[in-house]
């Protein structure tokens, strides 16, 4: 009885080490495949994040070409106070805004103080730059 115990404990243990075997070579396989399959996971998602971003620039663009589109069909009117105040929220020297709109500084103070009206294409100017934002004009102004 006991060459059939020992036989029995042999084949035992040798087919769970073949068993082991087995499971570990299919493990591998599938180690390497959720490798593989992460890497494409992530590379999907920096994709899609790429191009989330660009349909927001383009949003942003159509956005403001819609309002220069707007602006241009506008009659503005003009307020002294109302220019300082954008200028100032901008926070361009006198100088730098009289660049956005091809005038010198000393031009954008005297219309700030009142002293001075702008003429009627001016004026059209001014309220086509109040209508872009502080981001689109920063390159510009600095």
């Amino acid at each position: 009885m006991r060459p059939m115990a020992n036989i029995a404990s042999v084949l035992k243990s040798e087919i769970a080490r073949l068993a082991r075997k087995e499971v570990r070579a299919e493990i591998e396989s599938l180690k390497k495949a959720s490798v593989q399959h992460r890497s494409a996971i992530a590379s999907l998602r920096r994709e899609v994040e790429s191009l989330q971003k660009a349909l927001k620039q383009a949003g942003r663009k159509q956005t403001v070409e819609a309002r220069m589109e707007e602006s241009a069909d506008r009659t503005y009117r003009f307020s002294a106070t109302r220019l300082a105040a954008h200028r100032a929220r901008l926070g361009l020297s006198a100088a730098d805004y009289g660049k956005l709109v091809g005038m010198s500084g000393a031009t954008i103070y005297l219309w700030e103080q009142g002293k001075v009206r702008p003429k009627p294409e001016q004026v059209r100017q001014l309220g086509e730059l109040k209508q872009l934002g502080r981001r689109v004009l920063a390159p510009t102004g600095n």
